[in-house]
């Protein structure tokens, strides 16, 4: 027991020094930008949703019309790894589907259970 309390008399406290920044907040951030451009993220449109029971499940095949929560035209919502970050309307270019960005979501209404 002498020992511990010799050992915590030995106990030396003092202030934190730290080297002063020499490169502008405005370089750091555009580096720290840089090291996550390349990072692949999952992009997805939602058209619609719906519910159905197993039965109604398995009783789809080649050729079944289920209706969506949207009407024709309506605003379809742009996700980024399952957070919705914009509305857009849906185009064609050439042969392909695409989106056109319609509006962007406020960050603040992005915020889980915000929406």
């Amino acid at each position: 027991m002498a020992a511990r309390r010799e050992s915590e008399a030995k106990t030396v406290v003092r202030k934190a020094e730290f080297m002063p920044f020499t490169e502008s907040a405005e370089t750091t951030g555009h580096q720290n930008l840089e090291l996550i451009l390349d990072l692949s993220l999952r992009v997805t449109v939602e058209l619609g949703h719906t519910t159905m029971s197993v039965r109604e499940v398995l009783s789809l095949g080649p050729g079944s019309v289920f209706q969506l929560d949207r009407l024709a035209g309506e605003q379809v919502d742009i996700l980024i790894n399952d957070r919705a970050i914009a509305k857009g309307e849906v185009v064609v270019v050439d042969e392909n589907f695409g989106v056109r960005i319609t509006d962007i979501i406020a960050p603040n209404k992005r915020l889980p259970g915000k929406e």
